[in-house]
């Protein structure tokens, strides 16, 4: 089925497909951003804005979700949300010379030479492999990677250079996944995959992520498959005899995107005579679940539970451990569980063991020039009794409630958490065997309506925190001052 829309500053032409929607659009060689989006809170005073070395970028950079709807322009945020999220493919190509200059900015197969000089490494930063016979082929070698040799494999292998986590590295990749981040509230990382013509990198599998294809140098081939796992929580090669034909097969062109979600089965390749492609992958949404959501919140709930139920407390039947469960023991935690669930009806603080505070130790800090002491060094006026304050760079703080996790403290009472990504290292982004540690501070549970107070408001008066004592007023905000969360207004 056909359809037209006229667009501001674009022409676009929409046409359906089966389980997909493509769009070709022609744009002028000046591209307005698609809309300005709203701000997620005020912007931080010291938050400097910048623009890219060539210039200002043709995405809305402003605010997360500005970005996002300039990223999947001409599409609406609410339909993207509606008609692909989760559900299908979605293929964007465009003829718009300006975003094709940008996209091959953000990163090149020359930039490898620069990159390999700060001290690469085989397996963790890169890997070089290919595809042959439908299987996966990893020609990496031991220690540090070298230039010249990764360029001979390139050149005469007819490999693929897989490059990890280039926002560590690449300030715009930083500036646009820091952005991206704090619009989807779940990491955002990225690979960039180098394959000379006539050549593939990987055969068919699927992955556990959302996953955002841009196309920076050259054609890439796509060939995607109907899910064997629709919505996969985790990564698998498929058997190209298990996946039948291609449901859909097209070419991407610098400035195109391709989306598509979890599980959908995927392979790429270089056509023959033409020059190597290099694209992106940006991926979020992995481990993001209602199932892990629930894992993560239903150990808090048990264990309120428990402090006010004797049942819960009581001893399993002597060796339920060593015997097959036995009925009487399923029926009990069968009603356990509708216990909890009434429970929850009426529950106003869901206590967070993990996911929030996964998300803020490992994800990117703000995108700042510099070195940063802006985000480690507080500044501007010290607030007072006096003084009204609001909160700063709001989409890098999460608030949470949850059980004193001091060792020393038997009781086990709950606490109020305010972890941060102000410190983040950026070049331990997403790296996984790379150490990270949590920022942030801890409250009493008494201070939860005052905190709620700041981050609910666009500035407070000290003096009209709900808190017991000017004191603990003080103590409060001076807290949150020395962790650069809040200003003086």
């Amino acid at each position: 089925m056909w359809g037209g829309a006229q667009l501001p500053g674009a022409q676009a032409r929409v046409f359906a497909l089966p389980h997909c929607l493509v769009l070709r659009t022609t744009m002028p060689k000046k591209v307005k951003p698609a809309g300005a989006g709203k701000e997620e809170g005020p912007v931080p005073c010291k938050q400097v804005k910048v623009e890219p070395a060539g210039g200002p970028s043709p995405l809305n950079l402003d605010s997360p979700s500005g970005l996002f709807e300039s990223l999947i322009s001409p599409i609406k945020t609410e339909t993207f949300f509606k008609e692909f999220w989760e559900q299908k493919p979605l293929l964007i190509q465009r003829d718009d010379p300006v975003l094709a200059t940008y996209y091959q900015s953000l990163f090149r197969l020359s930039d490898l030479k620069s990159l390999c000089s700060r001290g690469m490494y085989y397996g963790r930063d890169v890997n070089v492999c290919r595809c042959v016979n439908g299987k996966k082929k990893v020609l990496n070698k031991d220690g540090k990677v070298h230039f010249l040799q990764l360029r001979k494999d390139f050149d005469q292998k007819r490999a693929t250079i897989q490059f990890h986590q280039p926002q560590r590295f690449k300030d715009e990749l930083w500036r646009i996944q820091e952005k991206l981040e704090c619009y989807f509230g779940s990491l955002v990382g990225s690979n960039v995959y180098i394959t000379p013509a006539g050549s593939q990198g990987l055969p068919p599998h699927y992955d556990d992520v959302e996953v955002f294809i841009l196309q920076l140098e050259g054609e890439k081939h796509w060939r995607l498959y109907h899910p064997t796992v629709p919505l996969a929580r985790e990564y698998s090669l498929e058997a190209e005899d298990r996946i039948g034909r291609p449901a859909h097969e097209f070419t991407l062109k610098p400035g195109d995107l391709l989306y598509f979600p979890r599980g959908t089965i995927h392979q790429a390749d270089t056509p023959s005579g033409l020059a190597h492609s290099t694209h992106v992958t940006i991926s979020t949404y992995q481990s993001s679940s209602w199932g892990d959501f629930l894992l993560d919140t239903i150990s808090g709930l048990v264990f309120d539970t428990a402090k006010a139920d004797v049942e819960l407390r009581a001893g399993i039947p002597r060796q339920l451990l060593l015997v097959e469960t036995t009925a009487v023991a399923t029926r009990k935690l069968s009603g356990f569980l509708r216990m909890l669930a009434d429970r929850l009806e009426g529950t106003k603080e869901l206590l967070s063991a993990d996911m929030k505070k996964d998300f803020a130790m490992n994800r990117l800090p703000p995108y700042y020039l510099g070195d940063g002491a802006e985000l480690s060094t507080p500044g501007g006026q010290l607030p007072g009794l006096d003084s009204t304050v609001r909160l700063q760079f709001r989409d890098h703080v999460v608030l949470t409630v949850g059980p004193d996790q001091d060792p020393s403290d038997e009781t086990r009472e709950k606490m109020v958490y305010v972890y941060h990504s102000l410190k983040n290292r950026r070049e331990t982004h997403m790296m996984g065997n790379e150490e990270t540690e949590s920022h942030g501070l801890r409250f009493p549970l008494s201070h939860v309506d005052a905190l709620k107070q700041i981050w609910n408001s666009s500035a407070i008066s000290v003096k009209d925190l709900k808190l017991t004592t000017d004191e603990e007023k003080q103590s409060l905000v001076l807290s949150l001052w020395t962790e650069c969360l809040i200003q003086v207004v």
